[in-house]
């Protein structure tokens, strides 16, 4: 397994200009990372696609892989004019992907209103959602590529209804990004919901929250679940979840794939993140 880091963990100083991608992933090399997973915030591939050979070149002479590219997407459109143009631009970011020699990508399902996540909208939503999966990863088979939806954004949160996905697009090139935090915000416990899925995974974000199971607004910085308790983003090892347990369910899974820190907490990126890498490394070398 390699160990790495999402570009958007740096999305602090990106955002501020402080470096752009290729100093992201040179910072990622010389800050232990055996790994970079391009996630495309602050920076536009589609956009700047001189760019893709120039990440390619940076990480070969970092002697870096690049283990994914993780890109937004939305699969419950208002009509069929625009699924059909929302799954074509999908696909030209698989066209990406495979220039940048990866081997793994993910994408978002779709997005709904906290009060139109329940089971009932689910269910009307997943054929849609899986028969644009399915399109989207029969177009990435011919490159060799593994595309994968994240337990993200509500509607696609729970561990069960990401698997009731994978099994309706049936194809063995579609997958799970499995985020070990991501479930707190659907108030599922991580621990339980990584040992579901684990076995779906094509590759892995570490990430760390610290959660309050209460109802009074923490104030700034904290995000409201499902449910309406209260999380923030934290330094892997140093929130609520019990990551070396996670750790422990990971390898003994017998998961083969690589793992990306994804830091989204207040923190100062760069100290957050390779905090975040060292913690992990050493938890997969003590547990």
């Amino acid at each position: 397994m390699k160990i790495g880091l999402s570009t958007y963990s740096l999305w602090q100083a990106l955002r501020s200009g402080e470096m752009d991608v290729l100093g992201a992933i040179e910072w990622i090399a010389v800050n232990g990372g055996d790994q970079v997973e391009i996630s495309p915030f602050g920076f536009s591939l589609s956009e700047n696609p001189t760019l893709i050979d120039a990440i390619v070149k940076k990480a070969g002479e970092c002697r870096m892989s690049i283990s994914s590219y993780t890109i937004g997407a939305s699969l419950i459109q208002p009509d069929d004019a625009a699924q059909k143009k929302e799954i074509e631009r999908v696909k030209c970011e698989v066209d990406i992907a495979h220039r940048l020699g990866v081997s793994r990508m993910r994408h978002d399902a779709g997005w709904r209103p906290i009060p139109e996540c329940g089971i009932a909208q689910f269910e009307k939503d997943l054929p849609r959602i899986a028969d644009a999966c399915r399109e989207i990863a029969d177009y990435a088979k011919r490159f060799g590529i593994t595309t994968s939806v994240e337990n993200h954004g509500y509607l696609m949160q729970n561990s069960e209804r990401v698997q009731r996905l994978i099994r309706a697009v049936g194809r063995d090139n579609f997958r799970t990004t499995l985020d070990i935090g991501n479930f707190i915000c659907v108030d599922e416990d991580p621990v339980a919901a990584v040992r579901n899925n684990v076995r779906y995974a094509s590759h892995i974000h570490f990430k760390d929250f610290y959660l309050r199971p209460f109802t009074a607004d923490p104030g700034e910085g904290w995000t409201k679940s499902l449910f309406g308790n209260y999380w923030r983003g934290a330094i892997v090892g140093h929130g609520d979840i019990d990551v070396r347990a996670i750790v422990r369910i990971v390898r003994d899974s017998g998961y083969d794939g690589d793992a990306s820190i994804e830091f989204e907490g207040m923190e100062e990126c760069r100290m957050a993140s390779k905090i975040g890498m060292d913690n992990l490394r050493r938890y997969f070398q003590e547990t």
